[in-house]
């Protein structure tokens, strides 16, 4: 998704010199909204919500409310493509206090790496209402600035990765509070000193709250699956098997792999790092093996939660796993959205939805 969406460098550079890295959260003004990154591939208002939400009841969604998930993998493609897979997923997400961990698609263009990512915004647009920054996002930075955090609402304002979940999260609970968190990129083994600083800081801030995991919190990472194939993708040749029905079918064969090996079941340092076994380059971490784009952003946040329940470790559970050429798209033009990318068999993306509890 998104890569054909070109960002000229010029205005990148020139919104990196307009904002500072770390500014101070007591001298930001006390309404700072962060604007939307996204106004094609997302819901911006309620109304759209709904009639969205209309035509994915047609198309027949699993409505299975059970125990609240205290982590959850989701997307972050168009809804048009992503269909039942983000209600599905997050119809569980119960508790109204949220950390999300996002991918920060544009930080090696800022010059941002080995940090995770906090802004300083006041509010996040919703489609509902704005949507309050949590206090804890203050507690957790200063727990973590100086080894784990940097502030970047340049970056911030660039991202869409955690904007996606926006709309479904607020559609299930109009009073959710959030933490947004980008992850740059990491060495698997900064993820895991990063993924642990923010477990201990999280869970300071939970007893300083009285928050039960699950119930008051909840933690939500971002990413699509396999980015696949070579057709505009910027010149890139992604489609490591061929993009034929046979290569295809091993694409889809290995992401199948990849989940069964290290995302579902136990959360265990093993199955995280042979999750970055597959998609980051042994010789130079910063390049794909193979094409999530959530390379950082799940390790780090599966790290988090392993830190922090490590005696009785989260079960992960696929919820559901598709492609943006497995089905037909969401018809979403008519109410004033669109999608951001083509969908052909030498240009698609996977979407894995997973909870655990």
């Amino acid at each position: 998704m998104r890569y054909g969406l070109v960002i000229c460098s010029a205005v990148l550079l020139a919104l990196a010199a307009g904002c500072s890295r770390a500014p101070q959260y007591a001298n930001r003004p006390t309404v700072y909204i962060r604007p939307l990154a996204d106004t094609v591939g997302f819901a911006r208002h309620a109304w759209q919500m709904d009639s969205l939400m209309a035509r994915l009841d047609r198309r027949g969604w699993s409505r299975s409310a059970g125990p609240s998930w205290r982590l959850a993998i989701s997307p972050h493609d168009d809804f048009a493509y992503t269909g039942v897979l983000y209600p599905e997923l997050l119809q569980n997400i119960k508790a109204p206090n949220l950390f999300l961990l996002g991918v920060a698609h544009r930080a090696a263009r800022l010059g941002i790496a080995d940090s995770l990512v906090f802004d300083s915004f006041s509010h996040w647009r919703g489609p509902w209402k704005d949507i309050r920054i949590s206090p804890a996002r203050e507690e957790l930075y200063s727990l973590l600035s100086g080894r784990c955090a940097v502030i970047s609402d340049t970056l911030h304002t660039l991202e869409h990765s955690l904007e996606a979940l926006i709309p479904f999260l607020q559609y299930f609970n109009r009073e959710i509070t959030i933490v947004p968190v980008l992850v740059p990129a990491m060495s698997p083994e900064r993820m895991e000193e990063c993924g642990k600083a923010l477990a201990d800081a999280m869970q300071q801030v939970a007893e300083k709250h009285n928050w039960k995991w699950g119930r008051d919190y909840a933690i939500i990472v971002s990413t699509d699956a396999v980015h696949y194939g070579n057709e505009d993708w910027g010149g890139a040749d992604m489609a490591i098997f061929g993009c034929d029905s046979v290569g295809n079918a091993r694409a889809l064969a290995l992401e199948k792999e990849i989940i069964a090996n290290c995302l579902v079941g136990k959360i265990s340092v093993g199955n995280i790092r042979r999750f970055s076994s597959y998609t980051l380059k042994p010789e130079n971490y910063k390049e794909y093996q193979w094409t999530w784009c959530g390379r950082y952003s799940v390790p780090a946040a599966l790290y988090t939660a392993y830190y922090l329940n490590q005696a009785m470790p989260l079960e992960g559970e696929l919820v559901g796993y598709s492609t943006s050429i497995g089905a037909e798209p969401i018809p979403v033009n008519d109410i004033g959205m669109g999608r951001t990318a083509i969908a052909t068999p030498c240009h698609w993306v996977g979407y894995a939805a997973i909870g655990y509890r």
